[in-house]
């Protein structure tokens, strides 16, 4: 029998979406999967396409992003390994995706396809309900990008989107892991208005900033201006 990737309930953690639905439903599930491998900065589904699928991430990392008419992105989200996606085509036959799904790095998914998962999710109540827990999850998070875009100015999501990026690193120079668009794209902005403020972060004494390298001087400015709780 065609065996996708054991690892996934065999070797490893059991994922959130299959927990607590019988052994006799995982196998059956790992035979109906398919196995994909994307390389770094592959799309796998464009905005607008019907993409009738529900996927779980072995390894690596998917980026959800929305794109604008100009050609802006906005990454809403980031997958990541053991998470589960599905497009909205899976819920609603031939709805055009309303977001571009992209590899991050080199990633593997196993996928299930409507036709194919449809049925175990009718039949079976515990994995429907974890479904329907992951996409509550799901909508509190969009919840709160909305929230943070609507009343947040840019440097505030700036100076969280900061935060969140470099940890507890303080004091020494670190890589600049994203460009100016990576971080644009992260906050709903733009290139200029990030480089603008980062400026203005420097001349506040709150970083300090070399061509590939960015150190953090005063966290605690950071906090003050993400509105973040010491």
């Amino acid at each position: 029998m065609y065996d996708p990737d054991r690892l996934l309930f065999d070797e490893i953690e059991i994922p959130a979406a299959f927990a607590g639905i019988g052994e006799e439903t995982l196998a059956s599930l790992r035979s109906a999967a398919i196995q994909r491998t994307f390389t770094a900065g592959q799309i796998i589904v464009h905005q607008g396409d019907s993409w009738p699928y529900l996927f779980q991430v072995i390894s690596g990392e998917i980026e959800v992003m929305k794109s604008s008419c100009e050609g802006r992105l906005f990454i809403a989200a980031t997958i990541r390994q053991r998470e589960t996606f599905w497009g909205i085509t899976f819920f609603q036959e031939l709805a055009p995706s309303p977001v571009l799904l992209q590899a991050k790095v080199e990633t593997t998914v196993l996928l299930w396809n409507r036709e194919t998962l449809l049925p175990y999710v009718r039949t079976n109540a515990v994995l429907a309900w974890n479904l329907c827990q992951i996409m509550v999850a799901r909508m509190l998070q969009a919840s709160d990008i909305v929230e943070d875009l609507a009343f947040q100015p840019v440097m505030a999501r700036l100076a969280g989107l900061m935060l969140e990026t470099f940890g507890d690193v303080e004091d020494e120079y670190v890589a600049r892991s994203m460009t100016l668009d990576d971080m644009a794209a992260r906050i709903g902005s733009t290139r200029e208005m990030v480089c603008r403020h980062l400026y203005k972060f420097a001349e506040q004494g709150a970083i300090e900033i070399k061509r590939t390298e960015l150190k953090i001087i005063d966290r605690a400015l950071l906090q003050k201006q993400a509105g973040k709780n010491k």
